[in-house]
């Protein structure tokens, strides 16, 4: 085993022991998930997380990163990503402040010169790449249901081997093979060449008495009544046809709401009051009053 792996083993030697230091940075995981960040830290391998918004996934790399006492390197993808946000780009004030210098001096300026790693901007899978230690970085490529089926395809080489190729360079392998996390809404389906190369998990809501659990631990300062209140009255909006079904994000979002607003008790005035902090579209707040406030709050 190489010292990155006897590092990592010595850190986490069992999936009991990430379960417990991850509930020491705040994050509870339910045992399946547990398991699959283990699985990604030690075997490793990139680990997609799929799951509604709000359920967590983009917490959990947050997480493992904090445990791992590593860097967290996000890419946010977006509908036209491309290698120039998410891998690398030139330099092209420098380049040209470059060429500019050379014909003051008189110098003769050989263009190889001006793609050189001097020239380099690193973008986050290249900074992944590069990352030096003492331990792997967290790489997250979060939403990557937002990108198109070209990008999944320029992920591959990062994916299967921990590289990757700049023209004018060469191909750069990892120095630390980073940990890597993709997250999916299921916007769209991911094609299965992407999936093949990961291990996977799906982040379901979490059941009243986790989600509670997850709560008090997020926002300690909050009654514990309230906090019950709060994560009951989101289990019962998922159940009406709302657009957006609350998450664990939105839970915590009221609960924060309730808090500051000096709310003791969930009630129908309260919820009128914070519907807000946990719908976000106009059509769903129409749904839940129709549904009755009386009934969100549960009194």
């Amino acid at each position: 085993m190489n010292v990155q792996g006897e590092s990592l083993a010595g850190l986490l030697p069992d999936v009991d022991s990430l379960s417990r230091t991850l509930e020491e940075t705040g994050y509870l995981a339910d045992p399946g998930l547990a398991t699959a960040l283990f699985c990604a830290v030690r075997l490793p391998q990139p680990l997609l997380l799929e799951g509604e918004a709000g359920v967590g996934k983009t917490q959990a790399a947050k997480a493992l990163a904090e445990v791992l006492d590593t860097p967290l390197i996000r890419l946010q993808c977006f509908e036209g990503i491309d290698a120039a946000e998410a891998l690398y780009e030139w330099n092209y004030a420098r380049q040209l402040l470059g060429i500019r210098l050379a014909e003051a001096r008189g110098d003769g300026l050989e263009e190889s010169s001006l793609f050189s790693r001097d020239y380099l901007v690193e973008r986050p899978l290249l900074q992944a790449v590069e990352h030096r230690g003492p331990r792997p970085a967290v790489l997250l490529i979060d939403e990557v249901d937002r990108a198109d089926e070209e990008f999944e395809a320029f992920l591959f080489e990062l994916l299967a081997e921990s590289a990757v190729t700049i023209p004018e360079i060469g191909t750069l392998h990892a120095h630390h093979k980073p940990i890597v996390i993709l997250t999916s809404n299921r916007t769209r389906d991911l094609h299965d060449a992407l999936k093949r190369r990961c291990l996977y998990h799906w982040i379901d809501y979490p059941t009243l008495e986790h989600a509670t659990a997850i709560v008090r631990m997020r926002v300690p300062e909050a009654d514990e009544r309230l906090v019950s209140q709060i994560a009951a009255a989101v289990s019962r909006l998922r159940t009406i046809d709302v657009q957006k079904p609350p998450g664990i994000a939105e839970a915590i979002d009221w609960v924060h709401a309730a808090v500051l607003l000096g709310v003791q008790q969930l009630d129908a005035e309260a919820v009128q009051r914070t519907l807000g902090s946990v719908l976000k579209y106009r059509e769903d707040h129409d749904v839940a009053i129709e549904a009755g406030l009386a009934w969100v709050s549960g009194a």
